[in-house]
């Protein structure tokens, strides 16, 4: 009997996607009252089942399962169950076409949902005003692509958003894997190099907040500094996951180093060593492809389809490195210096790269 009870659960779950997708099409024109009730209703009874299988983890993973089973969604996982009331009521109030009884019924709803009472105000639709102001600012143009991901406002607003659902995934999930897909589900429906850009951005923030938060642990008792500690155990674990996405994937890694600054990449660089050493792996490939010509007295791409970088771009990416942190600057100068040995410790210009860019830096 719980087989067949839990099977019809499930069932029902697999209705979700449905629900959402036709509150975002012209369907709604031909709704009433009535059924944007009906609706509603549903959305509180997916809240209802988040709310009660939720500390149970083997029925919480089936009903994960079941989402992710309903394709072109792979977004949807468990924690969506929690917040269906909200995410269908952000869809209603942007769709235009909701005939205006029904979203009259819909903001009366919202101001004032079933058993709410006379007690506070409902956390809905301060959620909802929330997110949609935030949907605003990230629709606004950006002014100046070519800015540094660590310094522009929007894409510090989109980072602070994805480590924000991110540390929500994991206090639901528990665990790296299913943070891990639920961010390279996210992150597919970004244009790559946005991706990239939010990715840079969201590594910057933990690691200023992680700087900041210490300097004021000095400061303080200890309680503070065991805060500090738990803080930066949470950030460092939430950096564990960006990078995983990051590097889990040799030419993603690679389109991401190419799509920023060398001064950016510089200052991951000198935070993540992990992130380092790769960086560092991937210029010494991209220098493998350059060769010398001595007609024209330069170094030049000698295969076009593996070659990324030209010789000045990658001299402009290791002075980047060495214009960092001295830890940074030795490493890489350290690199180098091994690359140049391997190469046949030349000293003589126009013969190794790597002796031609260790004189230039």
């Amino acid at each position: 009997r719980q087989g067949c009870a839990m099977e019809a659960v499930l069932g029902q779950v697999e209705q979700l996607p449905a629900l959402l997708a036709v509150s975002r099409s012209a369907l709604v024109r031909d709704w009433d009252s009535l059924t944007l009730d009906r609706a509603l209703e549903w959305a509180r009874y997916f809240q209802h089942l988040y709310d009660r299988f939720r500390a149970r983890p083997q029925l919480r993973e089936a009903l994960g399962r079941r989402l992710r089973r309903a394709q072109p969604y792979p977004l949807l996982s468990f924690p969506t169950l929690g917040r269906c009331p909200q995410l269908l009521g952000l869809a209603l109030l942007e769709n235009r076409a909701l005939p205006p009884v029904a979203c009259r019924r819909l903001l009366r709803s919202l101001l004032q949902p079933p058993g709410a009472g006379t007690g506070p105000e409902p956390r809905s639709l301060p959620l909802l005003a929330r997110r949609k102001a935030a949907a605003c600012l990230l629709a606004l143009p950006r002014r100046s692509p070519r800015r540094s991901p660590g310094t522009e406002p929007q894409l510090q607003t989109e980072a602070q958003l994805l480590l924000s659902r991110l540390r929500e995934e994991g206090q639901e999930v528990g665990e790296a894997a299913g943070q891990l897909h639920w961010l390279c589900g996210v992150l597919e429906q970004l244009p790559q190099p946005r991706a990239f850009e939010v990715v840079a951005a969201a590594l910057a923030v933990l690691k200023q907040g992680t700087c900041t938060e210490q300097a004021g642990a000095r400061d303080r008792d200890g309680s503070s500094l065991d805060r500090y500690q738990a803080s930066a155990a949470e950030d460092g674990y939430t950096a564990g996951v960006l990078l995983s996405w990051l590097l889990g994937n040799q030419e993603r890694f690679s389109a991401f180093c190419l799509c920023l600054p060398c001064s950016f990449l510089a200052f991951l660089a000198g935070h993540y060593s992990q992130l380092r050493k790769s960086y560092l792996d991937l210029l010494a490939s991209w220098g493998s492809y350059l060769r010398y010509d001595p007609l024209q007295g330069q170094w030049v791409k000698s295969c076009l389809d593996k070659a990324e970088l030209s010789w000045e771009e990658l001299r402009e990416h290791f002075t980047c490195l060495c214009q960092g942190s001295t830890l940074l600057k030795e490493q890489t100068q350290a690199a180098l210096k091994l690359l140049k040995t391997q190469d046949g410790d030349f000293e003589v210009r126009g013969i190794s790269v790597w002796t031609d860019i260790l004189m230039e830096v």
